[in-house]
């Protein structure tokens, strides 16, 4: 059954006797967030993909951080299964059913929640490797792997099972006419799921930073010629993760606040400054999925020495094909003049 409000995200707000005209905003996430999205899609699948390609044609499984590389490519792609259907969203409102509102918000937070378990969980890893190199032994058994895996995927879905049981097709009423969302059909549910997300990325941020400082640490104890690049790539992981995911997280928390009518965030200009402030971090906070690959996989010199083969072996391919299409008028011609 679908669900109804007056107040809409489509257009009008009502403020008491003020009407909040949000025509302008609509506009700018109908285009901005389909374009956006599609290339941060593209960018997502082309990398995850060949980090998969990669995993499979060269490295084994026995390395726990294969293991992690593998389930955050697997990740980024279930999270990036779910932005297509929210591109359309933004452009036509939720044009599909209330089952595949229900699966698409479903899946799309199981990627989400993932994602942020098994970058902690690559965190923790290094941390201990590098602060307590002989913990490593028992890391690498079998058993360990599975575990781990297990664990965060079943707490991803369980963070993630209340999307797929309380979102539903919601009615906006307002002056042109109705539109359709796919939103959490009752309004705890909705703070309860941004609360959560909060309370996940600050956890998770609390522990990565927490294990960078000592892998700092320690590293600028040992004297190692590749410690400057060591840095360098814990800095652009950290940076990257808290410039992503920290706007986005304040926002959804403040829009929470604005929902309760909590002044000044109540007050149309303000809700509209919110509106654009929010559209503009989750582009940011999503692009993630389609930079994972590049942080965790292909700035390794292994990684990139392994795109270098399939690269050589895509070149030969595509030389020999040439040759043969070369060839073949030459046989042609031979086998006419004999």
């Amino acid at each position: 059954m679908n669900a109804s409000l007056n107040d809409s995200e489509y257009g009008y707000d009502d403020y008491g006797d003020e009407v909040c005209d949000k025509d302008e905003v609509v506009r700018f996430e109908s285009i901005a967030i389909p374009l956006f999205f599609s290339l941060v899609i593209t960018l997502s699948l082309i990398g995850n993909v060949l980090v998969l390609v990669i995993l499979a044609l060269y490295e084994n499984f026995k390395s726990l951080t294969n293991i992690f590389i593998l389930n955050l490519a697997i990740s980024d792609l279930i999270f990036t299964a779910g932005l297509p259907f929210w591109a359309i969203y933004h452009v036509w409102g939720w044009v599909l059913s209330d089952i595949l509102c229900k699966m698409v918000t479903f899946v799309f937070f199981i990627g989400f929640y993932s994602s942020i378990m098994f970058l902690t969980v690559m965190t923790i890893h290094r941390y201990l490797v590098v602060v307590y190199p002989l913990s490593e032994h028992g890391m690498q058994k079998v058993s360990y792997r599975v575990l781990v895996s297990v664990i965060v995927w079943l707490t991803s879905i369980g963070a993630a099972m209340p999307s797929l049981l309380f979102s539903t097709i919601i009615v906006f009423h307002h002056k042109d006419g109705d539109s359709f969302g796919c939103e959490y059909g009752v309004h705890l549910w909705k703070y309860v799921s941004t609360y959560q997300q909060v309370i996940f990325f600050l956890v998770a941020f609390g522990i990565m930073g927490f294990c960078y400082v000592q892998i700092l640490v320690k590293i600028a104890k040992t004297r190692c010629h590749m410690k400057s690049r060591t840095v360098k790539r814990i800095f652009c992981i950290v940076s990257v993760f808290f410039l992503g995911w920290i706007p986005y997280s304040v926002v959804i928390f403040l829009q929470t606040l604005a929902d309760q009518a909590v002044p000044p965030l109540h007050e149309c200009e303000a809700s509209t400054r919110l509106d654009y402030a929010f559209y503009v971090c989750r582009l940011v906070a999503f692009s993630h999925c389609s930079l994972n690959p590049v942080f965790y996989a292909f700035v390794g010199v292994k990684f990139r020495n392994h795109m270098k083969s399939i690269t050589l072996r895509l070149l030969r391919r595509q030389n020999r094909a040439e040759e043969q299409h070369i060839r073949m008028p030459n046989v042609q011609s031979n086998g006419t003049m004999s």
